[in-house]
């Protein structure tokens, strides 16, 4: 996994792969939006975003969304799920060219696991529509829909104020790291050669402008389900390592477990998220 950076020498231990992707026929291609630097954030180690449910309120308690093993009290256990933790961690507001703008604090850790998925949503302490009048951003929209092979995405880390730019090549039934094991991962094509305190950062579809998957990890030593080594396991138990490549988790099942007023639900109709 991309882990948190302790220092310039750990960035390069973690360092990823990147991949050009084969071009859509300019035909098939649909107009990219613009794609920057507004709504992202970074962490004392990681990247994150902030984001919305599409029925998420201008007056709602705003969330960011990072990795599950970016968690500032360390990476969740195989299995475990927490939810409505305490947590003033801050987080640097970037502008769309990257600048730095504020800082924002959570009140509480929302959800974060590294079961099936690794994800960690902080609550803030302020809005959207209060964070949108001082500093002038907007957040991400999560995106309701599986993202698709061959889409183009923008990788956008706000640790390294840096943006990778790839094609999704495909998915991973299951991708094992270590203790951890995530379903449907999306695998890079090679020019996403993200690295240490990339980890958390948004996928962004450059047709829609939404957020569709996290950042999380890439193999970079040719191991196999090692850590920092993730391994492709396919129905049938076939393993395949990819080494110099990168993966994300999906996001587009998150906004099912949230209700009005962004609060987690995970009894909600349609709520896939690991239960505690």
């Amino acid at each position: 996994m991309k882990k948190p950076l302790i220092g310039a020498f750990s960035a390069l231990l973690l360092a990823g792969a990147t991949t050009l992707a084969a071009a859509l026929p300019a035909s098939a291609k649909a107009p990219a939006v613009t794609v920057d630097f507004a709504g992202t954030v970074a962490l004392s180690d990681c990247s994150g975003s902030l984001v919305r449910m599409p029925n998420s309120a201008a007056g709602d308690p705003a969330l960011v969304l990072t990795n599950g093993h970016c968690l500032e009290t360390g990476m969740p256990a195989a299995g475990e799920v927490i939810t409505d933790q305490p947590s003033s961690r801050s987080f640097t507001l970037l502008s769309s060219t990257g600048g730095r703008l504020g800082t924002l604090r959570a009140t509480k850790v929302v959800y974060s696991t590294m079961t099936d998925t690794d994800v960690t949503l902080y609550q803030l302490n302020t809005s959207y529509a209060s964070i949108k009048s001082r500093y002038g951003i907007s957040p991400l929209t999560m995106s309701t829909a599986h993202p698709v092979a061959g889409a183009a995405i923008k990788v956008v880390s706000g640790y390294w104020k840096k943006t990778y730019s790839c094609n999704i090549d495909g998915f991973v039934y299951r991708l094992k790291e270590g203790d951890w094991t995530w379903k449907d991962s999306v695998r890079y094509t090679p020019s996403c050669n993200t690295i240490g305190g990339t980890s958390g950062s948004p996928v962004v579809d450059t047709s829609t402008g939404q957020l569709v998957a996290v950042n999380n990890t890439g193999n970079e030593d040719g191991e196999s389900c090692t850590v920092d080594n993730p391994c492709e396991v396919d129905e049938n138990g076939n393993v395949a390592v990819r080494q110099g490549i990168n993966y994300a988790e999906e996001t587009y099942f998150i906004p099912s477990c949230f209700a009005a007023g962004n609060r987690l639900d995970l009894t909600l109709p349609g709520c896939t998220l690991p239960k505690p």
